[in-house]
């Protein structure tokens, strides 16, 4: 039935001929009519959109960025901060990069900004980057932090087309030849200063032989440690390290302590010494010079200096608390017995035989 249908539709056509185009002279007439219109504001509408593509060109540079032109894609010029003029697209093209901005990049590892309740920042391990070969053939795994920021941003654009990917690789390599010739304990104690020093160096000369147009500005090593199949026995090895420079510690500062003590007490010991010499030396000199003066005195008058000296030695002896005095006068001598002090003698005596151990 479909078939007959499309039949007669080709026969109807055959019998009317061919359909009939467009009538063109209606549409020349109806151009001639949209021409013979006023219309004024077309004009002021091409004109705004000329101005607006004309102050497309203006752009502001911020005062941590500097401005850099490309006409048709080259590099023309860099401008400071402020208002400036460019020619409007397709011509000429604007790039801003923040050259004061410090910018970081992450090695060995990946830090997360995300928080979690009592266990800190995310931290996602790289070993690929982070496990390195010391000087004397150990593994150490490695995680540092390097600063950088743009220091010529012509160079910066247009050098390099991938500057992180660029500033990664090339401090991943600094850091390998570092550690390779470093050993594995100044890489775990005490040379992480000189590590970070020496790689930063060696990345700035390596960003230098690229024409980069970056400055490194640090380089921080984040966490040094042995690989984990190994790190308990190297905390093992660094306590036993720790115990050792303490005990050394100890011992310096026992000697530093001992050491002057003694030497002061000696040193006192021989003042007392010199002090008690110079006094018994000048003791000698006085009774040999007063024993002396009395000789002198003795000769020009021997009697009356042979009283004066009994006087004298009988003064210094009864003027002594321990001496017990008895006085009695010549007249008495002669009616009494000689006094003996027989209470005294006894006790004498019974105090010598306790010291010798008692009577046998």
């Amino acid at each position: 039935m479909n078939w007959d249908w499309e039949k007669l539709q080709e026969k109807r056509q055959r019998q009317s001929g061919p359909m009939p185009g467009p009538d063109l002279g209606d549409l020349n007439e109806k151009v001639k009519q949209f021409k013979q219109m006023n219309l004024p504001g077309w004009r002021i509408i091409v004109l705004v959109a000329l101005l607006f593509w004309l102050g497309s060109g203006i752009y502001i540079v911020q005062p941590d960025e500097v401005g850099v032109v490309k006409r048709f894609g080259a590099y023309e010029r860099t401008t400071d901060p402020g208002p400036h003029y460019r020619l409007p697209f397709p011509f000429e093209s604007v790039l801003t990069p923040q050259v004061t901005k410090i910018q970081r990049l992450e090695v060995g590892f990946r830090g997360s900004t995300a928080f979690t309740v009592g266990t800190g920042t995310q931290v996602r391990q790289v070993p690929e980057e982070s496990l390195m070969l010391t000087g004397d053939e150990n593994i150490v795994d490695v995680q540092f932090i390097v600063q950088f920021l743009i220091d010529n941003a012509q160079d910066y654009l247009f050098n390099v087309a991938n500057q992180d990917k660029t500033v990664k690789d090339a401090a991943e390599a600094a850091m390998r030849e570092v550690i390779g010739y470093n050993k594995i304990d100044a890489a775990l104690t005490d040379d992480k200063l000189t590590i970070q020093n020496d790689t930063r160096d060696l990345l700035q000369k390596i960003l230098n032989s690229y024409k980069s147009g970056i400055r490194v500005v640090a380089v921080q090593l984040q966490d040094v440690h042995p690989p984990r199949q190994v790190i308990d026995a190297f905390k093992d090895v660094a306590s036993a390290k720790e115990d050792k420079s303490r005990f050394i510690n100890e011992a310096e500062a026992y000697e530093n302590d001992l050491v002057p003590r003694t030497r002061g007490e000696a040193a006192a010991i021989l003042n007392q010494a010199q002090a008690y010499k110079e006094t018994k030396i000048l003791q000698a000199r006085g009774d040999s010079d007063r024993f002396l003066f009395v000789l002198e005195e003795y000769r020009k008058a021997k009697d009356i200096t042979k009283k004066r000296i009994y006087l004298e030695t009988m003064e210094e002896i009864l003027s002594r608390p321990e001496v017990e005095k008895i006085i009695i006068s010549n007249d008495s001598m002669q009616r009494v017995f000689p006094y003996l002090p027989l209470q005294r003698s006894g006790k004498a005596a019974v105090n010598g035989q306790a010291k010798d151990g008692g009577v046998n």
